[in-house]
């Protein structure tokens, strides 16, 4: 399960999911079922279903842990340029006046960068201003 403050699945635990889904690829090869394989997982039959489609379409590779969920944060170029977007103030932005709120930044940081950040990394963001 993601969370979006920043919690999500420790590494152990990314480890032990992707224990499962190579022993569901396993299981894909002998030509098992999706019930059967659900069953013997212990894990539902939709995500059985959509790893079994991704391991059609590109093989074991593809059941492979991608790493953490974590929301991307800026790096070091970007943080240089939103240091100076305040600067030019809200109006400059299309806002009807001169308040900044965390809210504000973020969907200027979206704009701006690409990059959605939740609500607290983009408060740590303000702070290092």
């Amino acid at each position: 399960m993601r969370y979006p403050e920043g919690g999500g699945l420790t590494a152990e635990r990314r480890v032990f999911r992707e224990r499962i889904r190579m022993e569901a690829a396993e299981m894909f090869a002998e030509g098992q079922d999706n019930a059967a394989v659900a069953k013997e997982l212990r894990v539902g039959v939709r995500s059985v279903r959509r790893r079994r489609r991704s391991w059609h379409e590109g093989g074991r590779q593809t059941l492979h842990s991608k790493g953490s969920a974590a929301r991307p944060e800026l790096n070091e170029a970007l943080f240089a340029v939103l240091e100076q977007e305040p600067a030019k103030g809200p109006v400059a932005h299309g806002r009807p006046d001169q308040t900044w709120t965390l809210a504000r930044i973020k969907t200027l940081i979206g704009r701006r960068f690409h990059r959605t950040l939740t609500p607290s990394c983009t408060e740590r963001a303000v702070r290092s201003f």
